[in-house]
């Protein structure tokens, strides 16, 4: 109430399970001036560490969130006091299972880095080696399972009472955030992401990850090489290094983008905090816990949308945001190609050097966002990476342009695209499935002839927009039914006329037994239609 959303409490229908105190819908009313994301974020921030990572990754969802919602969930930050040290020694002995004195030579209890989640201590073991350790606050993860199962049950109570809820499905993702913390929670995973980037990047002279020491590794005790750096957000530090800023900016591009284009495993948060520049200029990635993966269908896609922009191919665009996203079928084809070829207007005849590689991946996930494209993770993640990496060279060297780096990775994407090795792997993939449901398929009519024997085989058709067509279809019909009444009673007092002028006696006519029984039948049946006609408008 206080941030300003006590109308998403009564649209969700909660307002009523609360005591509020009166006037309270009219701060509500007085703060609806804000702006939405600053008050959402002032929110998220008093609801605590949950929340906080929650509007973080959803800051990367720019294709689920109006951009204004976006800039300021990126504003989120999660420095908050450090863990005493007696709580860091009790976690520390129950994860490894001896004493501290056991395994280290000495722990340095001041930490050297804190967050929501955990925080890093300097420590020395027995041989000698310096080492970094992670350690996870103390409850955090029944903190934010608990935050994780309210915000479920809001996002439900969400989608049965309010229409937006439903077509944006909440529950999904919030779902999709619960995946991502418990992730991030679990340092084994972190460990392993680490891993395969420095198996992935040993070929690279100019990139260090540390090393896993998996013998003191928990899901909430990360243990890794200690590897001394100028952090690249240390900029009195560098120049006091003389550290050349445009070549680290050239081998940091160069080493995101041969992750994501090449090994198709990346670091997902390179930003300057958690990159550093060592003595021997090579570059330092440290926290892995946010780390994207392209499956080669993933780069194939990615290729295809790369090819579009550089063709400026609106039916390739199309195409590649069809097979890359997941798209509602009530998309509006003319308003989606008119907003594309808008977007390709906007770079057309641009060179590289005047063109913002974080301003075309927002515009491209602002085209996504107002047609309700929902873009696949992985992909999102590809985004934000480059927006991030566009960032820090920014503030390294303010001339250097990504896509000039980038250049070389585009012709190899594309290059592997068209390899005759990639289409027969692709063609091996289709044969294999097709083979799969030929073998299957003898199973699947034994069981649908199973189905028939035990009685008749129910088959549901649902068609979109059939109970408008059928009542078009009833309106049509009670249409008809009426004219057909009035023609008929038209046919008999048009020959009851006819005979009046032939000189008949039409008064006699009609007073015959046969043509008054027929004209009283007529007549009933008139009022029969009428009736059936008005009763089936009213259903």
């Amino acid at each position: 109430m206080r941030g300003g959303f006590g109308w998403f409490l009564e649209e969700i229908g909660a307002s009523d399970l609360l005591h509020l105190p009166r006037g309270g819908r009219d701060e509500d009313v007085r703060r609806g001036a804000a702006r939405i994301g600053e008050r959402l974020r002032r929110v998220l921030e008093e609801l605590g560490p949950t929340f906080i990572k929650i509007g973080q990754v959803a800051s990367l969802r720019q294709d689920l969130l109006p951009p204004e919602i976006v800039a300021e969930l990126a504003k989120l930050q999660d420095d908050v006091p450090p863990t005493p040290f007696p709580e860091v020694k009790r976690i520390l002995e129950a994860e490894l299972g001896v004493p501290v004195g056991e395994v280290f030579k000495r722990f340095d209890e001041t930490p050297i880095g804190s967050a929501s989640i955990g925080q890093v201590h300097r420590a020395v073991l027995h041989d000698d080696r310096v080492v970094a350790v992670k350690v996870q606050r103390p409850g955090i993860r029944d903190a934010m399972e608990t935050d994780l199962d309210i915000l479920s049950d809001l996002a439900r109570l969400a989608e049965r009472h309010a229409a937006w809820a439903r077509h944006y499905r909440v529950t999904e993702v919030v779902e999709e955030f619960r995946r991502t913390l418990m992730n991030e929670l679990n340092y084994l995973q972190e460990a392993r992401n680490a891993e395969r980037l420095q198996e992935l990047t040993r070929a690279d002279k100019n990139v260090v990850v540390p090393s896993i020491l998996w013998e003191h590794t928990t899901q909430r005790v990360l243990t890794m090489e200690f590897v001394e750096g100028i952090k690249l957000n240390d900029k009195a530090g560098l120049d006091q290094a003389g550290v050349d800023r445009k070549r680290i900016a050239e081998q940091c591009v160069q080493a995101v983008l041969r992750q994501i284009l090449v090994y198709g495993v990346f670091h997902a948060d390179p930003h300057p905090g958690n990159l550093a520049v060592l003595p021997d200029g090579r570059i330092l990635f440290m926290d892995f816990g946010m780390t994207g993966r392209l499956s080669p269908e993933l780069k194939q896609r990615l290729a295809a949308l790369i090819i579009g922009l550089m063709r400026r191919d609106s039916d390739l665009i199309l195409r590649a945001l069809h097979r890359m996203g997941v798209v509602p079928p009530d998309i509006d084809e003319h308003r989606l190609r008119r907003d594309i070829d808008d977007l390709r207007e906007k770079y057309y005849d641009l060179p590289l050097s005047q063109i913002h590689l974080g301003e075309s991946v927002r515009d491209i996930f602002t085209v996504a966002f107002r047609h309700r494209i929902q873009i696949p993770v992985d992909l999102v993640l590809v985004g934000k990476t480059l927006i991030t990496l566009e960032g820090l060279v920014e503030e390294l060297d303010p001339t250097f342009r990504i896509l000039d780096a980038a250049e070389p990775f585009g012709r190899h994407l594309l290059r592997e695209r068209f390899d005759p090795r990639t289409w027969a792997r692709a063609a091996l993939d289709a044969v294999i499935d097709l083979s799969d449901a030929l073998l299957d398929l003898p199973r699947q009519l034994r069981g649908l002839v199973r189905e028939a024997r035990r009685g008749p085989v129910r088959l549901t058709l649902d068609v979109p927009e059939t109970d408008r067509l059928m009542a078009r279809v009833t309106g049509a019909g009670r249409q008809i039914a009426l004219a057909l009444t009035l023609l008929s009673v038209s046919i008999v007092l048009t020959g009851w006329m006819i005979a009046s002028a032939l000189g008949g006696d039409g008064h006699r006519l009609v007073t015959e037994p046969v043509t008054l029984v027929g004209l009283i039948l007529e007549a009933l049946l008139m009022l029969l239609v009428l009736w059936n006609v008005w009763r089936s408008g009213r259903r």
